[in-house]
């Protein structure tokens, strides 16, 4: 029996990124107390008002097939978010609501990209999205954000990788794994270079409401993008809601029709349940919200100096997001033996910055989606291994 094409476009490169987050979910299974600081999981609990939602609808008999675009409380309330966020009015027949971001960006693909197209992702990339384009036939064109602009837009490189079978620009900020944001005149420089050559943008902003002082700024608020672009969010990371599964997009009319279809064919609609208690996420803005940012902030904070002093590694505080990603090349290894040999030695998973692209190498991921008291241990074990494998010239 033999396997569709589909099967290797959808393999990817991405699977550096998984490989010691795998191993060490096989020693936890096992019984071993490793910190896991490899995979963007918060530890808080959904808000309870969200969960209260959620009992209510249940109690109340929401367990039946939902719109296949979404309830109409929750759109609305996306709309009227994404209003807020672009500074102008968007119509709640944009947006549709998917089992997460991940359908979303699946779906957005499919509905905009095919064989023989190229899209530009900006790299290091969130490690889905070569398999995304890939499962639509379409081939991604990485363009590096280099670590010495601190992972920053620059048009330049963007207008490099341009070509007559460009069809589109994912972006993705605040910046999923250096946490970088994207600047006003970043903005304008993507926008223009969308228009100027009539380019989709596929703008990915789950960590807009994580930043720690700088502002997000989305591309989809300059003149004339929101007719060529797709914003994609969700609640997972924001509202503590990874396994709730609700995201959506925010597309043009036209586009936002197909999407129907296709979710029509996929998934027939999130339950309902899910959508009443997404719906009073989408519409929070309380205390309890900002303390889910604030802790982030915090705990990058405590991780940034934690490793001050780690012999060969650069620690910075980034913009936003939940996540600190540290440069190791100073160590002289790379970040897979960096990862590899420091949950061997210390039980600590990290993510090797290589499974993002070429330009995450010699980096690692770690999540502060863990308390800051096991951040604290953590980093300890990070900065004693450091120090072990560290020439004497780093450590005198």
């Amino acid at each position: 029996m033999r396997f569709s094409s589909l099967t290797a476009r959808i393999a990817g490169e991405g699977t550096d990124a998984w490989i010691v987050h795998d191993l060490a979910v096989a020693r936890i299974a096992k019984g071993d107390d490793i910190f896991l600081l490899s995979i963007g999981d918060p530890d808080f609990d959904t808000p309870a008002s969200i969960r209260d939602a959620a009992h209510h609808a249940l109690d109340h008999g929401r367990t039946h097939y939902s719109p296949i675009r979404g309830e109409p409380k929750l759109r609305a309330a996306i709309a009227a978010h994404t209003s807020r966020l672009l500074g102008s009015t968007v119509d709640v027949e944009r947006a549709i609501v998917f089992p997460g971001a991940q359908a979303a960006l699946f779906a957005v693909a499919q509905c905009l990209f095919e064989s023989g197209d190229e899209v530009i992702a900006l790299e290091p990339a969130y490690v889905t999205y070569e398999a995304v384009l890939g499962a639509a036939g379409a081939r991604m064109v990485q363009v590096p954000l280099r670590p010495e602009a601190r992972f920053h837009f620059e048009a330049d490189a963007v207008a490099k990788a341009i070509t007559p079978r460009t069809r589109g620009l994912i972006l993705n900020f605040p910046h999923n794994p250096t946490g970088a944001c994207l600047t006003k005149p970043e903005a304008e420089a993507a926008a223009a270079l969308c228009r100027k050559h009539d380019l989709w943008c596929i703008s990915d902003e789950v960590y807009a409401s994580l930043n720690f002082g700088t502002p997000h700024v989305s591309p989809l608020a300059e003149p004339g993008m929101q007719e060529r672009s797709v914003l994609i969010s969700s609640l997972s990371k924001s509202h503590a809601m990874t396994g709730w599964r609700c995201g959506w997009a925010v597309a043009p009319l036209a586009l936002a029709q197909h999407l129907d279809h296709l979710a029509r064919a996929m998934f027939f609609g999130v339950p309902q349940f899910i959508q009443d208690a997404a719906a009073v996420a989408v519409s929070s803005s309380g205390a309890e919200l900002e303390r889910i940012r604030a802790s982030y902030q915090r705990r990058a904070e405590v991780v940034v100096q934690a490793l001050a002093d780690a012999p060969g590694m650069s620690v910075r505080l980034p913009d936003a997001a939940m996540y600190v990603f540290a440069d190791v090349r100073g160590t002289g290894l790379d970040g897979k033996q960096f990862a590899r040999g420091l949950l061997d030695a210390e039980g600590v998973a990290v993510t090797p910055g290589e499974g993002f692209g070429p330009s995450g190498a010699g980096h690692v991921r770690m999540t502060l989606g863990v308390s800051e008291e096991r951040l604290k241990q953590a980093c300890a074990r990070i900065a004693r291994y450091a120090a072990s494998i560290a020439s004497p010239a780093l450590v005198r």
